[in-house]
């Protein structure tokens, strides 16, 4: 299995992915202790960038920068930390999703840098950051029909989409996923993107989000970082 970032590099050269692979994780629905925690940080985020304009943030201008770039203007369209950090200003707590997803977060929150997760048993194939291409398929997990069942909502000419084999993962980079290969309580191997775009620290941030894994969801995990030198990586085999 490979990660593929090479279609991104001649536009966005400062485009840096950790994939942080993880196997043998146990995800309770919830984790009081894990709670505390991102309580913390977040208190610790506020106290840092709570009189910062989101725009003034780097790790949020150089993704709106990143965005722009690939014609994404609109201000519905935002990337995912950038979610979590307006949240945080506002004083309003992290969703609860499960412990696994609510760590992966509570990192994004932390080291300003979108994370995204996918189920390895849900993944096909290689997985790449590139530009959409005709027939690219993506259920929309914030979008149901009548009967309940995600939307399809192919992504834009020339979108930034995070694919595997056979379909979207991600919509705009990392703005919206799929719904078809979401991290459960059932999930025990999983894929963790951690994304820099030229502002953060990506090494810290991987050993964070390791520790905290670790703690809160056990199993074991390992990396590999894939960048403009080295845009073609195999994965870690756990």
């Amino acid at each position: 299995m490979r990660l593929d970032i090479s279609d991104l590099t001649q536009d966005f050269p400062d485009f840096r992915v950790a994939a942080v692979m993880v196997t043998g994780a146990l995800i309770a629905p919830r984790n009081d202790h894990l709670a505390e925690e991102i309580a913390q940080r977040e208190e610790a985020f506020r106290e840092r960038w709570g009189e910062t304009a989101l725009s003034e943030i780097p790790g949020i201008a150089v993704w709106r920068a990143a965005y722009r770039a690939f014609g994404i203007k609109k201000t519905s369209y935002r990337c995912s930390v950038e979610r979590l950090a307006k949240n945080a200003q506002g004083a309003r707590p992290m969703p609860e999703i499960n412990a696994f997803v609510d760590a992966y977060n509570a990192i994004s929150l932390t080291h300003v840098m979108p994370l995204g997760a996918d189920d390895l048993d849900c993944v096909t194939g290689d997985i790449a950051f590139r530009h959409s291409r005709p027939g690219d398929d993506f259920r929309d997990m914030g979008v149901t029909d009548k009967l309940g069942e995600p939307v399809n909502d192919p992504p834009k000419e020339g979108e930034v989409v995070y694919a595997d084999a056979e379909k979207v993962l991600c919509r705009r980079w990392n703005w919206r996923q799929d719904a078809r290969s979401l991290v459960t309580a059932k999930t025990t191997r999983a894929v963790v993107t951690v994304q820099y775009n030229g502002a953060g620290d990506l090494e810290a941030a991987v050993e964070d989000l390791r520790e905290m894994l670790h703690r809160y969801c056990g199993g074991t995990s390992a990396f590999v970082i894939a960048e403009a030198a080295n845009p073609t990586v195999d994965l870690p085999e756990l």
